[in-house]
């Protein structure tokens, strides 16, 4: 399986006239996908800043505000129900929507359903009140990742991979308005209708929220009047409905195990860390998550083995998947496509971990740093991905994912100058504009390579492995961007992200040497 003969076929790259790639912004798949997008932005900080202000204000103590950012680790782990989605039929849902649109729907009801149960809980009156907040941001992680999974498979099903470039550019532009909706929005309206860190209106936050659960109506409004995706039509075929829901109670129990043994190891470890430091705590932490990771994988397959669900099913369902991309492909390519996957956001992420301490420590004041990297740089990240994606569509994938790979790692070094000319704003404007043009360029070019990826008969499982992996490694090492600036200084540690880019640059090279991502004419 390793011959690179046996990866797919190459193909003549199709290049597309100027005219053609104008026109291609004009299809009904661009605004629908931006409107997507912007559904799928707007729960995120509804968890995280706009949350964590709200529980502040409300007096909720500072640990317990935190651990409410695990609310959102459906996010790294979507990949683990990503195959009921391709697989399980929704009752009566399916049949009237299709398979896409029926997921994407009851997600996004899911969605302002609990951002609705968010904002009916005063998390001031303690006790249970905070523990169903907790419950409801659970549930609002959960069914947002779930819009994501589904989104992302109909966006790769509704048009051909040349075309993914454009759409992946209008659904991170809606994305980022999403956000900023949850984030700036919710706090504007917020504070005009009166709270503050000294003045908890409960009713503030509640009209806020409530709003925010009216808007996800955009992305409701869309699902029912997109069509469905011919290829999910023909892949419709499923198994009994008897076989549905043992797989889905496999899942249910395993998701079971895994919270109680997580609060269980929690409760049992709370005594040890009394007046431990925070290394201790963090150490804990991981090994309570591994172990309760590990608790749910056991319990699936122990239920699978003892019959519980078709072992059939379950291979069908969750391994498939899997080997299908390691047998299209071959072994030496596959492992080349995943390290490829990896690293590629490598560059920009690590260096993006410490860049507002980096602003903050050259002089710039919150104020500076909020209008040219939150306000100016947003707008630059959105024009950027429209590029990546226009040129993805006029050039191929692949040569826009070699520019985005070159401009990831050689934008870094504006860095340096920033670093050695100190408080400047020209300078901060200038760094902010081709670092947020480049970061834009990379992200619509890899979302369309991503896409190519994926066989369409599993298309949200893959495509969901793909996003969680492609942030593994970087989010990792970004952790350790603080020491890494304490052993090298600021010029040391920007020269480094550039390198680290390098690696990038060869494996996009190598990457297409061993296949041609296919890009068919219109």
């Amino acid at each position: 399986m390793g011959d690179p003969s046996e990866a797919p076929e190459a193909r003549p790259l199709a290049l597309h006239t100027w005219r053609e790639t104008l026109q291609a912004l004009w299809d009904w798949r661009i605004l629908s996908l931006l409107m997507l997008g912007f559904s799928a932005g707007l729960p995120l900080l509804l968890i995280f800043s706009s949350l964590s202000l709200w529980l502040m204000e409300a007096g909720v103590e500072r640990r317990a505000v935190t651990f409410f950012s695990w609310a959102a680790l459906g996010y790294s782990f979507k990949f683990v129900w990503a195959p009921l989605v391709d697989r399980l039929p929704l009752p009566w849902l399916t049949g009237r929507l299709g398979r896409r649109r029926a997921y994407m729907l009851l997600a996004q009801i899911g969605v302002a359903g609990a951002i609705v149960g968010m904002a009916l809980t005063d998390p001031a009156a303690g006790g249970w009140a905070l523990t169903q907040m907790a419950l409801f941001a659970v549930l609002l992680g959960f069914m947002s990742a779930t819009q994501d999974i589904v989104i992302d498979a109909y966006r790769i099903e509704i048009a051909r991979p040349e075309q993914q470039g454009l759409l992946s550019a209008a659904y991170i532009a809606g994305y980022r308005v999403g956000m900023i909706v949850a984030g700036a929005g919710v706090l504007f309206l917020a504070a005009h209708w009166g709270t503050s860190r000294g003045n908890y209106q409960f009713e503030a936050w509640q009209s806020a929220y409530l709003i925010m659960a009216c808007v996800m109506g955009i992305g409701m409004l869309t699902t029912l009047l997109t069509p469905e995706p011919d290829s999910s039509k023909q892949q419709a075929q499923l198994a009994p409905a008897g076989q549905h829901l043992r797989l889905l109670g496999v899942f249910l129990f395993s998701l079971l195990g895994l919270v109680l043994v997580f609060w269980g190891v929690g409760r049992l470890g709370a005594p040890l860390l009394a007046g431990n430091g925070p290394l201790w705590s963090l150490l804990f932490e991981a090994s309570r998550m591994a172990l309760a990771l590990g608790a749910a994988f056991a319990l699936g397959w122990a239920l699978i083995r003892i019959g519980f669900a078709s072992s059939e099913q379950a291979r069908i369902t969750w391994v498939e998947p899997v080997l299908d991309f390691w047998h299209r492909y071959g072994w030496r390519t596959a492992a080349l496509l995943l390290a490829l996957v990896g690293l590629y956001r490598i560059s920009d992420i690590v260096l993006g971990v410490i860049s507002n301490i980096f602003y903050q420590d050259m002089g710039f004041t919150k104020p500076e740093i909020a209008t040219a990297v939150k306000t100016y740089g947003l707008v630059i990240t959105i024009a950027g991905g429209f590029l990546g994606g226009i040129l993805a569509y006029r050039i191929g994938v692949m040569r826009a994912l070699m520019w985005g790979a070159i401009l990831s790692a050689a934008t870094n070094l504006a860095f340096i100058g920033l670093a050695m000319v100190g408080r400047d704003l020209t300078w901060l404007y200038w760094v902010v504009s081709i670092d947020n043009l480049a970061a834009g360029f990379a992200s619509a070019a890899f979302v369309a390579f991503l896409s190519s990826l994926t066989n369409i008969q599993f298309t949200a499982v893959q495509y969901a492995i793909f996003s969680s992996l492609m942030t593994l490694l970087p989010k990792t090492l970004g952790g350790y961007s603080g020491a890494m600036v304490d052993g090298l200084g600021y010029p040391g540690f920007f020269t480094l992200t550039a390198l680290l880019g390098v690696p990038v640059i060869a494996l996009v090279w190598l990457a297409g040497r061993r296949l041609q991502i296919a890009e068919r004419p219109p």
